[in-house]
């Protein structure tokens, strides 16, 4: 086979490389742009605001980023997954007091609250069942009524308490999807840059091929290997 045959062959395939390469890269910036793009709308729509600075509680101020973001509408992934896990999820673990249960519910989630709820209802039902089988005027009933009073409070502050972990879970479960949407738009940007970089390479390599092929006499025969005559032949032998 032909020097310029080969050349120009392996430049082919190189130049088709390169086209494939530019078409991923496009299409992985198009994918990366769209993302960055729908994360913001997503985000704006929201209209959530960062604390100001001044407003923030002590135990706010140890999260660099939302000290980084304060007063700051929120626009970007990296600004929804610091909202997410160091307000909101800080005050998720955090709340949850209440002068009719203490600290019983401080850092659950909504299952748990749940669970805490339901033995508390299940307290109640037994009291009722309790004063139900007394007479009205035995003492020990007033006693029993004011203990269900006291659950049915608490009852109450769990159920509220279980409705704002719920708005506040479902709040950061969207932040964090968006998040990891943004995220998933910076790798697609960073394979777009590989595939851009990887392209130029293949189009530079695949040029000298051409010039070099093109540069190359027709006749020119690849690995040729050097005729020998018989003379010589037997005296490397010898």
């Amino acid at each position: 086979m032909k020097r310029r045959t080969i050349d120009l062959v392996i430049s082919a395939g190189g130049l088709l490389l390169a086209v494939i390469l530019l078409i991923g890269g496009l299409v992985l910036s198009a994918n990366a742009n769209f993302a960055a793009d729908y994360v913001a709308q997503q985000m704006s729509e929201q209209r959530i605001t960062f604390t100001a600075l001044e407003d923030l509680s002590d135990e706010e101020k140890e999260a660099a980023c939302l000290v980084e973001y304060a007063g700051q509408p929120m626009t970007t992934g990296k600004q929804a997954e610091c909202y997410a896990n160091n307000y909101i999820g800080l005050h998720l673990r955090t709340g949850g007091a209440t002068a009719a249960t203490g600290d019983a519910m401080v850092g659950l989630t909504y299952a748990e609250i749940g669970a805490y709820s339901g033995g508390l209802t299940a307290q109640r039902n037994a009291l009722n069942e309790q004063i139900a089988a007394l007479p009205a005027d035995d003492p020990s009933v007033t006693a029993l009524t004011e203990q269900r009073d006291t659950l049915n409070t608490q009852i109450q502050a769990a159920s509220s308490r279980r409705e704002t972990v719920f708005k506040g879970e479902m709040l950061r479960g969207v932040l964090l999807t968006s998040y990891g949407f943004s995220e998933l738009g910076v790798k697609a940007g960073q394979g777009a840059l590989v595939a851009y970089i990887g392209s130029g390479l293949m189009f530079l390599l695949a040029g000298l091929g051409f010039w070099h092929g093109f540069r190359t006499g027709p006749s020119v025969p690849f690995a040729a290997v050097e005729p020998t005559s018989r003379k010589e032949r037997e005296g490397a032998s010898a």
